[in-house]
């Protein structure tokens, strides 16, 4: 891929979705641990200056790819939802019904769960004030769709639906990092099976913390 320079502001613009094009090719094959700079700059065409003059870092790219692929999965789940949440059924059908099918969206997008894991450890260092900021902003906007979301099919949640709406994508990225484990670790646990018991599958597990979390967060009756 090769560019002239960027003389319009829609000429940048292009520029831009192009750098983040190829962010998001490379996360499909590789953890974003692995996403470097310099291999961004080479893939896409571009001096590493020149990448910077669009994205002031490689955390800042990815915070935007982040939130790209937020409103990806929100649009569908709200689908997911309309489809298989019974708005009829007891308040506890619900939730297991709203656990089962966010546990099962969030375990088909591995790139997002990554995401969410190196949110706070990784991708919010290295960024300006102004950067972070209009990410954080951005996240209100999401938490708040998710929000209602999950308040059309469990109302009884009242405010803790936004409490839990926000758990739910830090559980799921916590526990991706223990649903991939690097190299050496798979080895090990093919050396030794009795060890695999410590590995945790991202479905199960997810499914499993978020029916405990909407049964606490409910009320008692």
């Amino acid at each position: 891929m090769t560019f002239q320079r960027a003389r319009t502001e829609e000429q940048r613009e292009i520029r831009r979705r192009a750098i983040l094009d190829m962010a998001s090719a490379m996360l499909d094959e590789m953890p974003v641990a692995a996403v470097t700079l310099n291999e961004l700059s080479r893939r896409v065409g571009l001096a590493k200056p020149n990448v910077l003059r669009y994205f002031e870092s490689r955390e800042a790219v990815l915070l935007e790819l982040l939130d790209r692929y937020l409103r990806e999965w929100l649009t569908d789940l709200a689908g997911e939802l309309s489809a298989g949440v019974d708005e009829d059924l007891p308040m506890a059908e619900r939730a297991a019904a709203v656990a089962e099918i966010l546990s099962r969206s969030l375990s088909g997008r591995v790139v997002l769960c990554d995401l969410f894991g190196a949110q706070g450890s990784v991708l919010e260092h290295n960024v300006s004030v102004q950067v972070v900021a209009r990410y954080k902003r951005a996240s209100l906007d999401r938490l708040a769709t998710m929000t209602a979301l999950i308040r059309k099919y469990l109302p009884e949640l009242g405010e803790n639906a936004t409490q839990f709406s926000l758990h739910a994508m830090v559980l799921a990225g916590a526990l991706s990092a223990y649903s991939a484990p690097p190299p050496s670790l798979r080895a090990a646990y093919e050396a030794e099976p009795d060890l695999a018991r410590l590995h945790l599958e991202l479905k199960d597990s997810l499914r499993l913390g978020l029916t405990a979390a909407l049964l606490g967060v409910l009320p008692r009756r």
